[in-house]
């Protein structure tokens, strides 16, 4: 069994994925808003489809010259780029701006991959720090050519470390006993990756965290003064709100904002409050301008950026009501609990990393989806 795990290549992961929506490198930030609220997707690929690409190197080299995918983008760049100091009187102006703007500077996050690559090729590269795999889907014998598709005429899907992790999870008997042992006997326990703020911080004081446990995907953790986790500021849960939710970052403290962004909607009377704060700040005319943009831009954003990536407008179509939406209760666990459970509590809960708390409440560490699969990685390698 072990080795009909490793025999398999990477399109085993891919069966079932949807074709991956995509926008032109050269949009602008309001492009990638629109693309965001038609797909309902958590984040938008960008795609840099020109004849006079450099040749692709390294791990990218089996890449297409002449369509790349080059990064992504989502929700909680926009807005965090919307709460910088230099676009909070013309938030008009800041979503005209390319959509590189918003677009983390880290190399790598995104990197492509063919489709017969092994499971170990895919594992190394998230182990190198990428998030997203961009991996050609193979043809479909007598299926009918569809209109999203690429220059060179494939369509793509992208795996992460949430389906890998998924998919090792039905072999897991195969690492045994390393499952059952607690995530503290396995060094997997992180504490140079927590991001956390106070509860009564300004929500302002996280716009530096914010991005930053994006890059890591992971989460702003919420403590209280004895250093007790009480909830946390997800990324996740900030893509799914309307884009107005920059005002109640800049307004609220961490512990409101919070309460803000919970499922359901936010509650009248923290609206009340970013609203009569706006207005202190004299801002009010950032929440206003925003709300005409979103009236004017969203409906009115062509595809003229999807079409220059080959893409149509096929596809799932709806806005934040079609997102998973989370709750911002942290996910905990302790560190005397097993692996397996942690992978099942993160994959059950839709998130890469889990907390890690002593019996106390306190914060200990983080537990993500990329130290698990360095543990699994040793025992693949082993195998082989």
């Amino acid at each position: 069994m072990a080795v009909g795990l490793l025999a398999n290549e990477i399109s085993d992961l891919c069966l079932g994925k949807p074709a991956l929506r995509c926008l032109s490198a050269a949009a602008t930030v309001a492009d990638a808003l629109a693309a965001l609220r038609r797909s309902g997707d958590a984040a938008v690929s960008l795609w840099s489809c020109c004849a006079d690409l450099p040749p692709p190197t390294g791990a990218d080299r089996e890449a297409d010259r002449g369509c790349a995918c080059v990064g992504k983008v989502c929700m909680v760049d926009i807005v965090c780029f919307l709460c910088r100091e230099e676009n909070l009187a013309d938030p008009a102006a800041a979503l005209r701006s390319n959509v590189e703007a918003v677009v983390p500077k880290v190399g790598g996050l995104v990197r492509h991959l063919e489709p017969q690559a092994s499971l170990l090729d895919a594992i190394e590269l998230i182990l190198e720090g990428a998030q997203n795999l961009v991996v050609p889907m193979r043809s479909r014998r007598g299926a009918a050519p569809r209109k999203n598709l690429l220059h060179d005429h494939r369509e793509y899907c992208w795996l992460t470390q949430e389906d890998i992790i998924r998919y090792l999870l039905n072999f897991i008997n195969l690492f045994a006993p390393t499952p059952a042992l607690p995530i503290n006997s396995l060094g997997i326990i992180d504490t140079d990756l927590i991001l956390a703020v106070h509860y009564y911080d300004p929500a302002a004081s996280a716009l530096r965290l914010i991005p930053e446990s994006n890059l890591k995907q992971t989460a702003v953790a919420i403590v209280d003064d004895g250093g007790q986790l009480i909830g946390e500021i997800s990324p996740l849960t900030l893509s799914s709100c309307d884009l107005t939710v920059a005002a109640a970052v800049l307004t609220l403290s961490a512990g409101d904002l919070m309460a803000y962004i919970d499922c359901g909607g936010p509650p009248d009377d923290l609206v009340r409050l970013v609203k009569e704060r706006l207005e202190q700040k004299n801002l009010v005319t950032f929440l206003e301008s925003l709300d005409e943009e979103l009236a004017f831009s969203l409906p009115s954003a062509s595809s003229s950026s999807d079409e220059e990536c080959g893409c149509g407008k096929s596809g799932r179509v709806g806005g934040y009501s079609a997102r998973m939406v989370r709750r911002s209760e942290a996910i905990m666990c302790y560190p005397s609990s097993s692996l397996v459970a942690v992978m099942i509590q993160a994959l059950a809960h839709r998130v890469s990393y889990v907390w890690v708390v002593e019996e106390d409440g306190s914060l200990a560490g983080i537990v993500t989806f990329r130290s698990m699969l360095r543990v699994l990685n040793e025992q693949l390698k082993s195998m082989s």
